[in-house]
């Protein structure tokens, strides 16, 4: 579980913008194998300490940028953490991963329940009566409505399921749908 991480900053003077300035790069390095992105900020050449990694000057530029690379900094450590507390390998393709928001995609109620409503349909026949599908698309139809009735949105993320939402859902039904067991 052991492992090396390296985190330097740095500006790319081979990449100049127009004005003159130069953006500053994150050096990510674990177990010896290296990956480099821009911070997507830009400085005067002038204004970077090399041995310092960040800006000089008090003014607020400085104060914002040298702010931001500090965030990244503790980004990168929280996520060794996070990967140290999984007991997940601390290798440079995790980092990426959880750095540039690759994460698992969420889960999503709608398209889930739509999901299974398709295979019943498949089925419908074989396996189940017409009658069903029915109800699963009404109980589809419902649910849709209560997310737009209780939360104003469209969809709700799986995660977020829980027995409170559970048992407003059940008030829905039982009140204002007006539907029985």
């Amino acid at each position: 579980m052991k492992a090396k991480v390296n985190l330097h900053f740095y500006a790319k003077f081979t990449k100049v913008n127009a004005k003159g300035q130069f953006p500053i790069y994150v050096r990510l390095t674990v177990n010896g194998i290296r990956t480099e992105f821009s911070t997507k900020k830009f400085i005067e050449p002038s204004r970077w300490l090399s041995e310092a990694c960040k800006m000089k000057g008090t003014t607020e530029e400085a104060r914002s940028i040298n702010s931001y690379l500090d965030l990244l900094k503790s980004k990168v450590l929280d996520i060794q953490m996070e990967l140290i507390h999984k007991n997940q390998e601390l290798n440079i393709e995790n980092f990426k991963e959880l750095l540039f928001g690759s994460e698992e995609k969420q889960r999503m109620l709608v398209p889930i329940l739509q999901d299974h409503n398709n295979k019943i349909k498949e089925l419908v026949g074989k396996k189940y009566a017409p009658g069903t599908l029915e109800r699963y698309t009404t109980s589809l139809k419902h649910t849709i409505e209560f997310l737009e009735w209780k939360y104003n949105i469209s969809d709700i993320e799986i995660s977020k399921i829980n027995h409170a939402f559970i048992t407003d859902y059940k008030f829905y039904l039982r009140s204002v749908r007006n539907s029985s067991n």
